[in-house]
C-alpha cells in the first residue's frame, strides 16, 4: 500500500468512526451537531498537521535527491576525465608503436633491397 493511499484510508477511517460514535451517542441533536462540529475540526486540523509534514517531508527528499544527483554528475564528470586521459595515452602509445614498427619495417625493406641490388 502507498503512503498516499495508506493517509487516504486513515482520514477516512478516523473520520467515519468519530461520525458513527457521535450519531450512535446517548445525547440530544445539539450536543451531537456540536461534537461532530468539533471533530470535524479536530480532522481538519490534523489533516493540515500531516499536510504540513508530508510537505516537509517531500522537500527534505527533493534536497537529498539534489544532492545526490550534483554527487553523481562530479563522479561520473571524474570518471570521464580520467578515461580520456587513459584513452588519449593510450592513442599516443599506439601511434608511437606503430611508428616504430613502420621505420623497422622501412629499415628492413631498405635493407633487403641493398642486398637484392648487390646480388645483381
Amino acid at each position: 500500500m502507498s503512503s498516499k493511499s495508506f493517509w487516504v484510508a486513515f482520514i477516512s477511517g478516523i473520520t467515519a468512526g468519530a461520525v458513527v460514535a457521535l450519531l450512535y451517542a446517548p445525547q440530544d441533536g445539539k450536543a451531537t451537531r456540536k461534537k461532530i462540529g468539533r471533530a470535524y475540526d479536530d480532522a481538519e486540523d490534523y489533516v493540515e498537521d500531516a499536510a504540513d509534514y508530508l510537505k516537509d517531508q517531500a522537500e527534505r527528499l527533493t534536497k537529498e535527491a539534489n544532492q545526490a544527483y550534483k554527487k553523481s554528475v562530479k563522479q561520473l564528470d571524474s570518471a570521464y576525465s580520467k578515461a580520456t586521459e587513459v584513452l588519449a595515452d593510450a592513442y599516443s602509445d599506439a601511434k608511437d608503436k606503430l611508428a616504430d614498427a613502420a621505420d623497422t619495417a622501412l629499415d628492413g625493406v631498405h635493407t633487403a633491397t641493398k642486398k637484392a641490388k648487390s646480388f645483381v
